[in-house]
């Protein structure tokens, strides 16, 4: 029996999680014939198929879903292998991996980021820009220390706490008819705006499915003139007078130097978080544990 072959595991996981050998080459940069080759000679070796493969794509059989959780805890273990001795190596100390969404550049952490590095000038960060999904999944295969996700993810399974507000405000223009109301700055009910054409942002993101529930519990329909995928595109077509938009406290910041109107919404559901989780079982090296106690700190005195 050959030794456990940390790549061609990896690259298992991916086609798992993902559905597709493509999708998995184009995620780990490697070709997609080396990674069906490699996925071939690991079936012919262990003498049972991993996968079942279609037009649409490939399924994991059940053998294949055995042999994923086995790769995953053995990934996992490597990676927290890796963080707890990186605190013994020589002339080393530490690193911090950050797996974030916009949401979270978008606010108080890269400043927080700054004032941490000020006084841990030797630890490495490691600073990744994704979607939620694939911040949660980086915890889970061990290549994240902490994860900022919004509140409305499944984290049930991590370890969490809040690290910054993030409510959800309405946005127009000066010349829209809701202007006047939002100037004067006291929350406005969802159902005040829904009836206005609105600017979509990041279909099945976060923030769109919050507004999606919103407006299913209320019986409505938004009506999007048309969708973006930043909010700094979000905030253009607002001024250019292509409807309302919804943002994040966290992305507030993009409305300087615009003469756009908010007010935060009313509604309980509004009134969201971003989170840091982590894995409760996954090693507190001291950077990690450092870089907690700031971030908590920071945020009861805000």
């Amino acid at each position: 029996m050959r030794p456990f072959d940390p790549l061609t595991a990896r690259l298992v996981v991916s086609v798992a999680q993902l559905g597709s050998i493509g999708r998995a080459a184009e995620r780990e940069n490697i070709a997609t014939s080396a990674v069906s080759r490699r996925i071939s000679e690991l079936e012919a070796r262990l003498g049972v198929a991993l996968f079942d493969r279609s037009v649409q794509g490939v399924r994991l059989t059940a053998a294949g879903q055995i042999y994923v959780r086995g790769c995953v805890e053995i990934l996992r273990q490597i990676a927290d292998l890796d963080t707890q001795m990186v605190d013994y190596a020589t002339g080393a100390r530490g690193a911090l991996r950050l797996a974030c969404t916009s949401s979270a550049l978008s606010g108080r952490l890269p400043e927080l980021l700054a004032n941490y590095v000020e006084s841990h000038r030797g630890v490495r960060l490691d600073i990744q820009e994704m979607s939620a999904a694939r911040a949660l999944a980086a915890m889970d295969d061990g290549q994240a220390d902490i994860a900022f996700v919004a509140d409305n993810n499944d984290v049930d399974r991590f370890e969490t706490s809040v690290f910054e507000d993030d409510n959800v405000l309405v946005i127009c223009s000066p010349d829209h008819v809701l202007a006047e109301r939002l100037r004067s700055a006291v929350p406005i009910g969802f159902d005040e705006v829904a009836e206005h054409e609105v600017v979509g942002i990041h279909h099945s993101g976060a923030l769109d499915r919050l507004l999606s529930a919103a407006a299913a519990s209320s019986g409505r329909a938004l009506g999007e003139r048309v969708n973006v995928e930043t909010f700094s595109s979000l905030v253009r077509m607002v001024e250019a007078g292509f409807g309302i938009g919804f943002m994040r406290s966290t992305s507030l910041h993009l409305l300087a130097g615009t003469d756009l109107v908010s007010a935060s919404l009313a509604d309980h559901w509004a009134r969201r978080s971003l989170l840091m989780a982590r894995r409760a079982s996954s090693p507190l090296s001291g950077p990690i544990r450092d870089f907690l106690t700031i971030a908590k700190k920071s945020y009861m005195s805000s």
